[in-house]
């Protein structure tokens, strides 16, 4: 694997790097997407990392991921921090790291759907007064633009263009990779406690390694993690399905709001995903499989979006992603020394690329994220889980 550094594109987002964290000792927590980044940016700081993975970098949500990504969000902050992730993934990706495939992503309301429909008008409308490169359309625009949807039931729907898609797994293998590059030092297979006053990590056999701050960014077993070390966050695991079938379509990237499934294209063929279970999931004890019911009824609904395409399936899994209460995530400083990056309502590995930058700023002295500071939140809030894709009204 090429080096990332050597590639004068990876300064897209990052060139304000000035090696603030000098002589820093941070203890990551978490081989996923957005561990590995930080990681790695962390390491390109000057701080000295150690990053932790219980099993194997990308064992976990990471390497179950969709990989798709879009910068479609009204909301000024999304919609910039997804906008920056696109940037790095397409400056990160290349022949000798990961692939990223520019692909469109459209989302739509079915007729009928009064609510979503207008709900769609309006994201879009805001994503325009945002910059976010984004159009609206009904279906007889819909059926020209991307001949492989039926549209006839299209009330409407919204298209971004800066949108593509990737491969989780490799993407954050790539990333810790380029963090051991950059000096970080890589522990997969060791598992560690978290321990506050001060903030420390400790290893299986009572070892406490010297830290001067620990990220923890453990996707579903985060809330575990903290809650071991007496702190508590508002965030939920929850479990959700996906599948590949055998098929040839290139694009576009879809989620059916009226009907909550998505698909994309993807090197087998076709991805799809539903399947979203509202109840707190076990990380440690949840089925990794599909539901048996799950392929068939997700394929019946993904024929009738894709009525030319001939479906075979090839495999299906289950995997956790992480609710809070207001939807978004929970990033920045929970305690002193304690950082989290946690409850992505299925927008984490999408996300990773700015996250894992703006986290590792914020350790290293500089600003937070303020609309996602997880001291918001008590940890002790009651909510409900809503799928992270859900389109809802703002009114």
């Amino acid at each position: 694997m090429t080096d990332i550094d050597d590639d004068p594109e990876i300064a897209v987002g990052a060139d304000a790097f000035t090696q603030q964290g000098a002589g820093l000792e941070v203890a990551v927590v978490g081989g996923g997407a957005v561990g590995a980044t930080t990681a790695y940016d962390l390491a390109r700081e000057g701080a000295d990392v150690t990053l932790y993975e219980k099993d194997r970098i990308a064992s976990g949500s990471s390497g179950r991921a969709a990989g798709i990504c879009y910068d479609a969000f009204a909301d000024p902050l999304d919609a910039e921090i997804a906008s920056d992730a696109i940037e790095r993934f397409r400056a990160l990706s290349g022949d000798e790291t990961f692939p990223f495939a520019e692909c469109p992503y459209v989302w739509l309301a079915r007729e009928g759907d009064t609510d979503r429909a207008d709900a769609i008008r309006d994201q879009v409308e805001r994503m325009q007064e945002n910059g976010v490169v984004a159009l609206e359309a009904d279906g007889d625009a819909l059926a020209d633009r991307f001949d492989a949807l039926r549209t006839d039931d299209v009330a409407v729907a919204g298209i971004a263009g800066a949108a593509g898609y990737t491969d989780p797994a490799k993407y954050t293998a790539c990333l810790a990779a380029a963090a051991d590059g950059a000096g970080a030092t890589l522990a997969p297979g060791t598992p560690v406690d978290v321990e506050i006053d001060p903030a420390r990590v400790v290893l299986e056999d009572g070892t406490e390694p010297e830290v001067d701050a620990v990220v923890v960014a453990a996707g579903a077993h985060t809330k575990s993690l903290l809650a071991d070390a007496g702190l508590s966050i508002a965030m939920k695991p929850y479990r959700v399905q996906a599948l590949i079938a055998d098929a040839d379509v290139d694009e576009p990237m879809c989620y059916d709001a009226s009907e909550s499934f998505y698909l994309r294209p993807h090197p087998d063929g076709l991805l799809a995903g539903d399947g979203t279970e509202y109840v707190e999931g076990d990380p440690d004890d949840y089925d990794r499989d599909a539901d048996p019911d799950f392929a068939d009824d997700l394929l019946e609904r993904v024929r009738h979006r894709l009525p030319d395409a001939d479906l075979d399936l090839e495999r299906t899994w289950a995997g956790l992603c992480t609710a809070t209460p207001d939807r978004d995530p929970l990033v920045g400083e929970l305690e002193d020394g304690i950082y989290v990056a946690t409850g992505f309502q299925g927008h984490g590995f999408m996300r990773a690329p700015a996250i894992g930058q703006r986290l590792a700023e914020q350790v290293v002295g500089g600003e937070g994220i303020d609309a996602f500071d997880p001291t918001r939140f008590d940890g002790d809030e009651s909510f409900e889980i809503v799928d992270g894709m859900a389109v809802e009204s703002e009114t």
